[in-house]
């Protein structure tokens, strides 16, 4: 019996109480008041990443009603919380910046733009232009020149391993990304448990000798794994699947006729899309089933509910399905492994699972979890 069996749609995002939020706090734990690095707002106010502010981090599924997301939380949101995590670690600027500057050139619906170009595995695609796009900001290259840094310094954050790594390790960006698509999902982390949880992290030594996150207490890091692959799992259900498929192929068919156009994916907001796409829909009947199947695929998506979980695809005249492998999105995380009392410079480290068989179940059911074969939606 696997872990996540049990765990279907419905479970997942109706077993936790309506919470609200407030995103305030939340900055304010990864980062306080006393230090928070006024340098950040110069480039926040920048038009290159306010328009972040328009893209979403769930990537398109505030637009459907699939979906009871609490509340909407941005790529600039992120990219903000993301930066603040860095500074708590390292208070670095160059590595600073180049959290805040990593999702630049994220289009509408942030990864979904990975689904439409068939990237649903490891969800890169949209990061390509980011160099690009930080060597051709005039406005950001003053600002960069101001505080004596260079493109170069912040354009690929890979190079941070604060701020980026690979899973199953934890990252900046992996941390904070999974804070409020918890409290937006499905409302499972409290302000309380994300506290608990930050506040034990540390800098640590991983196998390779390079800087990572982990934790202090096992029990505290028990926690934070449990959540992130409850979080992980709502992720590559087939609900999340189908969401994501369906939306970048009603952008690639808007793109294909004209509505939209690959411009419009990094300059207009996901509201200013949807709209465009009102607007082309209303216009054709309803009725229609074979003449138009874009206004047929956004009315469903636009109104849909549930799914069916089925093991062979239903017939493509009346439903849209997907039968998809994506990115598992995971952390075993380090964990100091002596007593408390051993100071922190001499505690030796190692991975969640090599010491908590808790964890180990999790993350291998996690891994190990599927989904039927297909998800489909009728259409409307």
């Amino acid at each position: 019996m696997n872990f996540f069996d049990k765990y279907d749609w419905e479970t997942m995002l109706n077993q936790h109480s309506p919470v609200n939020y407030d995103i305030s706090q939340y900055f304010e734990i990864l980062c306080p008041q006393n230090d928070y690095p006024d340098f950040l707002d110069r480039y926040i106010q920048l038009p290159v990443m306010q328009r972040l502010s328009g893209v979403g981090l769930l990537c398109g599924t505030d637009w459907t009603p699939l979906y009871r997301n609490r509340f909407y939380y941005s790529r600039l949101d992120h990219s903000k919380g993301v930066a603040l995590i860095v500074w708590h670690f390292t208070h670095d600027k160059a590595q600073t910046i180049a959290g805040l500057l990593h999702d630049i050139s994220t289009p509408v619906f942030s990864h979904v733009s990975d689904f439409r170009k068939g990237d649903a595995l490891t969800q890169t695609a949209t990061e390509e232009p980011t160099a690009r796009i930080i060597r051709g900001d005039a406005e950001l290259g003053r600002l960069l020149a101001e505080d004596g840094l260079s493109a170069e310094q912040v354009e690929d954050y890979h190079i941070y391993p604060i701020a980026d790594n690979e899973i199953p390790q934890l990252s900046a960006d992996r941390l904070e990304y999974m804070f409020p698509s918890g409290m937006a999902l499905d409302g499972s982390w409290t302000i309380e448990e994300i506290r608990l949880c930050y506040n034990d992290l540390t800098i640590l030594k991983n196998e390779d000798g390079a800087d990572e996150l982990g934790f202090r207490t096992l029990e505290i890091a028990e926690l934070y794994c449990e959540h992130f692959c409850m979080i992980g799992h709502i992720l590559q259900l087939n609900e999340n699947k189908l969401a994501l498929h369906m939306l970048g192929q009603i952008m690639n068919m808007a793109e294909k006729a004209g509505i939209l156009n690959e411009t419009d994916f990094m300059t207009l907001s996901e509201k200013e899309v949807m709209e465009k796409l009102n607007r082309h829909c209303e216009t054709q009947p309803k009725q229609s089933t074979h003449a138009d199947i874009l206004s047929r695929y956004y009315r469903t998506f636009r109104t849909m509910t549930k799914i069916e979980h089925t093991n062979q695809p239903l017939p493509e005249s009346d439903y849209f399905c997907v039968n998809l492998k994506v990115k598992q999105r995971y952390i075993n995380p380090l964990v100091v492994s002596t007593t408390p009392s051993t100071p922190l410079r001499d505690r030796s480290t190692t991975r969640l699972s090599d010491v908590s068989e808790k964890a180990r179940n999790i993350i291998n059911d996690f891994k190990t979890f599927s989904d039927t074969a297909y998800g489909c939606v009728k259409l409307c």
